[in-house]
């Protein structure tokens, strides 16, 4: 019997992200303040605007997708 094939869930908890608004935000006037948190590193941003939210999900989800190849360390 061959093994399983492993599919990725679709919501995989490596693109999971916990957002806390502060409590000024005002949604309607576009004035967003907060934290956000990547669940699996355990990254943390603040964020001031959409877009500084947006920036730190992309960079997590683009080192999630790429991760930096580690170098093989020689023993000596």
């Amino acid at each position: 019997m061959e093994p399983a094939l492993q599919h990725e869930s679709p919501l995989s908890p490596q693109r999971a992200f916990v957002v806390q608004f502060h409590t000024d935000t005002a949604l309607e006037q576009w004035h967003l303040e907060g934290r956000v948190e990547h669940i699996v590193s355990g990254q943390v941003g603040h964020f001031h605007s959409l877009d500084e939210l947006l920036r730190f999900i992309a960079q997590v989800l683009a080192a999630v997708r790429d991760p930096p190849h580690s170098t093989p360390t020689a023993e000596y």
